[in-house]
């Protein structure tokens, strides 16, 4: 199991990429979480196997229709064992 935080930067809030981020998270079986930050930013949560969690990673890099991703902060951190993925 691996941890990475994230913190996506661009076009991001009001296209629905925390409720698509959620979609794919649930699809590719990854636990954690995404919210909006008050400077644009939407930042994401993402635990589960390597394999999953950098799927998920290089969909934040694109994220969903409408979205306009200008860049991608990431930083690999302790696993906490989070169930679920929610939108916060």
């Amino acid at each position: 199991m691996i941890r990475r935080h994230l913190w996506v930067s661009g076009m991001v809030q009001g296209v629905w990429y925390r409720g698509s981020c959620s979609e794919q998270a649930r699809l590719l079986g990854v636990s954690g979480w995404a919210r909006n930050l008050p400077d644009g930013r939407v930042e994401v949560v993402a635990e589960g196997t390597a394999g999953e969690v950098e799927r998920l990673v290089e969909w934040c890099k694109v994220g969903p229709p409408g979205a306009l991703v200008t860049g991608l902060e990431e930083r690999s951190e302790k696993p906490e064992g989070i169930a679920g993925f929610a939108v916060l």
